[in-house]
């Protein structure tokens, strides 16, 4: 596929010797933003950790564009040289919780569109604390800094890890914005992880449901939006 942003192919991977997913294969185009779903335990997590190469892989190929990335180390998939590679926001966030705000964002950042500027602009809460350390954030503000981070790498692909787990609704409803504005009106091509269905299919384009190993089932967002049946038959949670 000619405009093929990511291509996963026949990918196997787990933890040591325990596989997680078998033959898992599905494309992202430029521009265009996934869905993850599935039960807890269904390898989404794993899907994300081996694209970032954190996990084994046991075969298959990803290519980021247009570039084998399966041998390279964690550090070049985040981009070398001139290469645009992942924004990866894990479920443990990882900010520099020593560091300030801003000084969290400047110590990663790379040339490009995403400047801790824009983050703050992005996210007033970090323009209003980018004094503060990371440790003295709230749990939703130290995400919002985790995604700003992510964002300042300039990435090609920005991969987002239950980025709305156990937040306050208010700070729920900052980051969908957020993810609706990088992903939708800046179309920077994206991974969104989500137990809930119906909080992210109204910001991502396309969705894909993993269960037992593999994908089960894919669609656009909005096809999944105007009849949510096939969510409750692999989630047992029907569209709110």
């Amino acid at each position: 596929m000619a405009d093929a942003l990511l291509q996963v192919d026949g990918l196997r991977c787990g933890y040591g010797e325990a596989v997680v997913l078998s033959d898992v294969s599905f494309t992202i185009p430029e521009g265009r933003s996934l869905a993850l779903l599935g039960r807890n335990g269904t390898g989404k997590t794993t899907l994300l950790d081996t694209l970032v190469g954190v996990t084994r892989r046991h075969a298959g190929t990803i290519a980021l564009n247009g570039r084998e990335i399966s041998r390279l180390p964690v550090y070049e998939r985040a981009g070398a040289a001139n290469w645009q590679g992942l924004g990866w926001v894990p479920q443990e966030r990882n900010i520099f919780k020593s560091l300030t705000v801003h000084e969290n964002l400047t110590a990663v950042a790379r040339p490009g569109a995403w400047t801790p500027k824009r983050v703050y602009e992005l996210f007033p809460r970090l323009a209003e604390r980018q004094r503060n350390l990371g440790q003295q954030l709230s749990g939703g503000e130290q995400q919002m800094l985790a995604f700003g981070r992510a964002l300042v790498l300039n990435p090609k692909l920005l991969l987002l890890d239950e980025p709305l787990e156990g937040l306050a609704p208010i700070i729920v409803e900052e980051l969908l914005r957020a993810i609706r504005r990088v992903a939708r009106e800046e179309g920077l091509s994206s991974i969104v992880v989500e137990q809930h269905p119906h909080m992210v299919l109204g910001v991502t384009d396309d969705a894909i449901v993993l269960d037992r190993g593999g994908i089960a089932y894919r669609a656009t967002s909005e096809a999944l939006i105007a009849d949510p049946t096939p969510l409750d038959t692999w989630l047992g949670v029907a569209q709110h």
